[in-house]
């Protein structure tokens, strides 16, 4: 099916990413990984503002506080009050690695903060983690031998939970338990070749198909529940970094990209790489989770 896809920010950032959707306020996040920046737009005004930070932003979440988000800068996991940018460091993971950095996260059922990290070199070896980090700062190693972590999501249950390692191609799922995060039967759902659109960041509809950003092709796969690949839908730039549901009907679809600055080629005949998209697929998708500040009940 042929999707009419606009461009939804004049904002061009050198790596988008995250969108996030916050259905309390109205806004749209997303940050710039490479730019060290995180932006905000209203959806009602279409008005932008943003905030800079001390270092490379790899991911972010709501919290049960709408002023304050769960941030993932390089190697530290914080708290950011939007009002006057503070950070308050949570937890710091993979210091003593320079060759990592944060990359994906999102904030899971069970309140948590699921975050992973990443070779940052241009070789990429399975030297990153996925880990679980807690209000009380408490952090924990779930996967190990991960290249590019990325692609996290929750099935409409939560009961499922989707990871992709970017690098291999691989998107994994597990069984999930949403009261307390406790993960097992981990299995395979799906593997995409370069020309397939490798994973980036994913989202989950509320039919429960998982919609998975292709970055190396420029498209947008979307999963059943089995892993079955239901469809393609071919976006505007190369790099398509990670899709969201947003709205207030949670019906309009957005996509961040990238520049693919290393290619001066293709960056000149795409040069609305690094902006944000918008279709409507005519599916509607699911809240965010928020990162529970008082820690679990």
């Amino acid at each position: 099916m042929a999707y009419e896809i606009s461009r939804l920010s004049e904002t061009r950032s050198d790596l988008a990413e995250g969108p996030t959707w916050d259905d309390r306020t109205g806004c749209l996040y997303w940050c710039d990984i490479l730019g060290k920046r995180l932006h905000a737009l209203d959806w009602s005004s279409r008005q932008e503002r943003h905030w800079d930070l001390p270092d490379v932003i790899g991911s972010f979440g709501l919290t049960d506080d709408p002023g304050r988000l769960v941030v993932a800068i390089r190697d530290r996991v914080a708290i950011l009050t939007l009002e006057d940018g503070t950070l308050d460091v949570l937890a710091e993971i993979e210091t003593g690695d320079p060759r990592t950095r944060l990359n994906d996260g999102r904030v899971g059922p069970d309140g948590a903060f699921y975050v992973g990290t990443m070779d940052d070199r241009p070789e990429r070896q399975p030297i990153g983690a996925l880990y679980r980090v807690r209000a009380d700062g408490s952090c924990e190693t779930l996967v190990e031998g991960v290249t590019v972590s990325n692609g996290l999501a929750w099935s409409p249950d939560g009961r499922t939970m989707y990871h992709a390692d970017s690098r291999p191609g691989i998107i994994e799922a597990w069984d999930f338990d949403p009261a307390t995060g406790a993960m097992s039967g981990r299995r395979l759902f799906a593997k995409l070749a370069d020309e397939d659109g490798r994973p980036d960041g994913g989202t989950v509809d509320a039919d429960g198909r998982y919609w998975s950003a292709g970055v190396s092709a420029g498209l947008l796969n979307c999963f059943s529940p089995d892993g079955t690949l239901v469809e393609v839908i071919a976006m505007p730039v190369p790099r398509p970094t990670m899709p969201c549901f947003c709205g207030p009907d949670l019906d309009a679809l957005v996509v961040t990209s990238l520049r693919p600055l290393a290619d001066a080629a293709l960056l000149e005949a795409h040069p609305d790489s690094g902006r944000l998209f918008m279709l409507r697929p005519g599916v509607r998708g699911l809240k965010a989770e928020r990162f529970s500040l008082q820690g679990p009940a």
